[in-house]
């Protein structure tokens, strides 16, 4: 269970598992209680070719003996093939299709966003029957882990489980602030952005594209430098072929590391969020964003199910959970909070990390400006009622990278963290009461982890749905509504 220790930094000699060794080679879909789909190879009953047919449930394959938990299926591989996106998306893409894609980039920086976002709906249509991942925000991967984290625990008779908490210093979640640059509006749009983000308290991260879409001054890099901000590599030339093939991809990725190592960059973030995981090995940056949770709004589909960072190898991934600001304005038609608050509430409750992505590009407008401001005064009010850590992605880079190195001994009849950076992380426990489990932080002067003033608490059935204490439900945008209908079930929204 290499990714459920990650994941909670658990002690190793509590994660009691054993897994199915001639499991068919098959791969296919099945499902993991009734909220969780998985891909993979199981041994409990055949698997789906795809996600709309009926869908077997593994958990009649699981047995506990012995103190341990014996599962039908690979574990690892199943996160892995959520996170690292081995799931079939869709069928192959036609090829006039893919031509008219390749034609449409070569002009793009010639038509206005109201052309832009009629060729974009037509390319997109379909986008809210896509039954998996779920959207608006899709958690997956961390339903899985706390049903096999249920499970072992029933297995050793354990009705806590200790682990490292996910943030420094108890911090209930975690939001950063990214900004793509795309253009030369954007460019010039910076130096306002960055007194808008100030304005609230907040420290962003600005991408920028090294090579013809606008000068990149030193002047203008040292600028957001001084004042406080990031600098991280967004693509090359931002031409939507950086994924075209491999041999490309390496071509180039040998220019965009330069560019890196130029700027200061510890970050990376692909053009259009186009992706191959496969590929990251040779990105030489500390952390990459160009993973969505749910890519039902992008060109290319899929995600990564969880609102956690996670590891592809040495680089680490800080998915991008939330709507684009282009997304919501110019293909939803939306000018309110309502669907980044339903987003930011569910990533909430899972205690994960809120990624807002808003170009300079897109906001320089009256209404829009109003807009992403309102999205700032929600954050600066959540950090200062709901313990959000509102960080730059370096800082949560560091932090992550931190926390996987720390561990869990035995003091006593207790507990306690080692390592470097011991002193910010939070000692927390994972409680089993019947089937559900819930959070608990040690410590004097902290509330309990799950309820931060009236935030509701998550509990995790080992063998059914997520359950959320019942509070206010907002009113969502009709676009949204329509979206989710069918693959994404919540009992309650809050705020």
């Amino acid at each position: 269970m290499r990714r459920l220790i990650e994941h909670f930094r658990l002690p190793e000699s509590l994660a009691q598992f054993t897994c199915e060794e001639n499991a068919p080679l098959r791969q296919g879909f099945f499902k993991f209680g009734d909220d969780a789909i998985c891909f993979g190879q199981c041994s409990s009953g055949r698997v789906a070719a795809s996600v709309a047919d009926s869908l077997p449930d593994a958990r009649a394959g699981v047995r506990l003996d012995g103190g341990r938990c014996h599962l039908p299926f690979n574990p690892d591989q199943i996160v892995d093939n959520l996170l690292l996106e081995r799931y079939p998306v869709r069928a192959a893409e036609p090829h006039l299709l893919a031509l008219l894609r390749s034609m449409y980039y070569t002009v793009r920086p010639l038509l206005p966003v109201s052309v832009r976002s009629h060729l974009q709906r037509f390319y997109l249509s379909g986008w809210e029957k896509i039954p998996f991942p779920s959207w608006p925000v899709d958690c997956t991967v961390e339903r899985f882990l706390e049903r096999c984290l249920a499970l072992t625990m029933k297995a050793q008779n354990l009705s806590a489980m200790p682990f490292i908490w996910f943030w420094p210093r108890g911090y209930d979640s975690c939001a950063m602030v990214t900004h793509d640059v795309e253009a030369h509006a954007g460019r010039d749009f910076c130096s306002t952005l960055m007194d808008l983000d100030d304005s609230c308290g907040v420290k962003s991260a600005f991408q920028v594209i090294p090579e013809q879409r606008y000068a990149i001054s030193e002047a203008f890099l040292a600028e957001i430098r001084d004042r406080g901000f990031e600098i991280n590599v967004h693509d090359l030339n931002h031409d939507g072929k950086l994924f075209l093939n491999e041999r490309q991809f390496m071509k180039r990725v040998v220019h965009i590391n330069r560019y890196g190592k130029q700027f200061g960059s510890a970050g990376f973030r692909a053009g259009v969020m186009y992706r191959n995981q496969r590929w990251a090995h040779a990105l030489n940056f500390e952390y990459d964003m160009s993973v969505p949770n749910a890519a039902h709004l992008e060109p290319q589909r899929g995600g990564c199910c969880t609102v956690f960072p996670y590891f592809i190898d040495k680089l680490l991934e800080l998915p991008l959970t939330t709507t684009q600001d282009y997304a919501l304005f110019h293909f939803l038609g939306e000018y309110s909070q309502k669907l980044w608050h339903w987003q930011i509430d569910m990533i909430r409750q899972r205690h994960g990390l809120i990624t807002v992505l808003a170009h300079p590009d897109y906001i320089t407008g009256q209404r829009e400006t109003e807009v992403y401001l309102e999205l700032l005064r929600y954050l600066d009010l959540l950090r200062a009622e709901k313990r959000l850590w509102i960080a730059k992605p370096r800082e949560v880079n560091d932090w992550w990278r931190l926390r996987s190195q720390l561990r869990l001994v035995r003091d006593g009849s207790g507990w306690r963290i080692e390592g470097a950076g011991c002193e910010r992380a939070q000692l927390a426990y994972a409680q089993l009461d019947g089937d559900l489990i819930t959070y608990r932080a040690e410590g004097a002067g902290l509330p309990p982890v799950e309820r931060m003033a009236d935030h509701a608490a998550v509990v995790v059935a080992a063998g059914g749905g997520e359950v959320c204490a019942p509070h206010r439900s907002p009113s969502v945008p009709a676009s949204a509504r329509r979206g989710a209908e069918g693959t994404s079930q919540l009992d309650g929204k809050s705020d």
